[in-house]
């Protein structure tokens, strides 16, 4: 049962407050594949009996990637009455919602959003489906060293998620005789990047971007570049796993490895959520809406065990054992990350075959 109006459907659910982006400027493609994967989670769990008897709600507000726009929906959200809060993508909307939780002693399973520093301190309440940026962006790292990348160029949108991106993989690099050159996306135009990479002797130009503006335009202008030809192009982010990208980019769209959360091949849970969630998107799922499911079968199972009491659930993180979609999810206190958090989700480098554009090769195992 899913709610986007501003009272219960019904007085006797058990209400899930759901984060999602849903409109421009988030990115709205990965908002609607969360959201099914959260919708269909919600709808086998009231098929099976709901919580205790009493159906299941998912009460949805949309984020519109802006922090603000969270921080209102989170207060709104506890004062309907929600028992715990799920979702969001963008991880500067995700800290803006889990500080909001945190305060009003919201129990925040936050889906998508990868930023290490989730909250500022150390908190019981939220919890992570999500890898952190570090785990996830190293293992980036390491498939760039190994096909042959250790002179890196990352075109950067000022953000605090980018900023973190560029740290990791310096600080990963460098060590391993690695540089990392940042070009600023406030100051060039994808003209002037393709200037600065035809001087600085990168071999691999990173999008830390927005999308579609600026990552396209800038993927259109490295590819049609002939002094640019040798140059790999990644997006380490998963700007390429959606459908919108291959239909801007056509035959651009191919070969640029980016990050994404499955294992090589999904178990007889995973596959026959995979077939659900195709049937509700018309498209093959990403990713993220495995992590939308997940993160609703982990909630529901702590209801059932917990009820819908917040200060139950906040406590309850280290004792989940729940079988998701893409392995066993467990939450545990990892170093230098402040939520509970699952250590770690499958971990793959892919990118979209050149002869297939709508087929996916695995380059790298993390």
């Amino acid at each position: 049962m899913t709610s986007q109006n501003h009272g219960p459907s019904d007085a006797s659910a058990v209400r899930i407050g759901a984060l999602v982006p849903l409109t421009r400027p988030g990115w709205v493609e990965a908002g609607r594949h969360l959201l099914a994967g959260l919708e269909l989670a919600v709808d086998e769990v009231n098929d099976d009996g709901g919580i205790a008897g009493r159906p299941l709600e998912l009460v949805v507000r949309d984020t519109a990637a802006d922090p603000q726009k969270a921080t209102a929906a989170v207060a709104e959200l506890a004062r309907l009455g929600v028992a715990a809060l799920a979702g969001e993508y963008h991880s500067v909307v995700a800290r803006a919602a889990a500080a909001e939780a945190d305060a009003l002693g919201l129990p925040f399973l936050c889906s998508s959003a990868v930023l290490d520093g989730l909250t500022e301190e150390p908190t019981e309440r939220v919890a992570r489906i999500a890898p952190a940026q570090s785990h996830g962006w190293r293992i980036y790292a390491d498939f760039l060293l190994g096909a042959g990348h250790s002179h890196i160029a990352v075109a950067a949108e000022p953000s605090v998620y980018w900023a973190s991106g560029t740290r990791i993989l310096r600080d990963h690099l460098a060590p391993r005789g690695g540089t990392v050159t940042e070009l600023d996306l406030r100051a060039l135009t994808p003209a002037a990047v393709c200037d600065e990479l035809a001087d600085n002797g990168a071999t691999a130009l990173l999008l830390l971007a927005g999308f579609p503006e600026p990552a396209v335009p800038i993927v259109k202008a490295v590819r049609s570049d002939q002094r640019l030809a040798e140059i790999m192009i990644g997006a380490p982010a998963g700007q390429p796993e959606f459908t919108e990208w291959s239909t801007l980019l056509g035959d651009d769209s191919a070969a640029i490895p980016f990050l994404r959360y499955l294992p090589e091949r999904l178990g007889p849970l995973g596959l026959r959520v995979e077939t659900a969630l195709r049937e509700r998107l018309a498209e093959a799922p990403s990713f993220v809406a495995f992590e939308g499911y997940d993160t609703v079968a982990v909630l529901a199972d702590m209801l059932r065990s917990h009820g819908p009491d917040r200060t139950r659930l906040a406590a309850s993180w280290p004792h989940v054992a729940v079988e998701g979609t893409r392995g066993r999810i467990r939450f545990s206190r990892t170093p230098g990350i402040s939520v509970w958090q699952w250590a770690w989700p499958p971990t793959q480098v892919v990118d979209r075959d050149p002869a297939q554009p709508d087929r996916f090769r695995i380059l790298h195992v993390g």
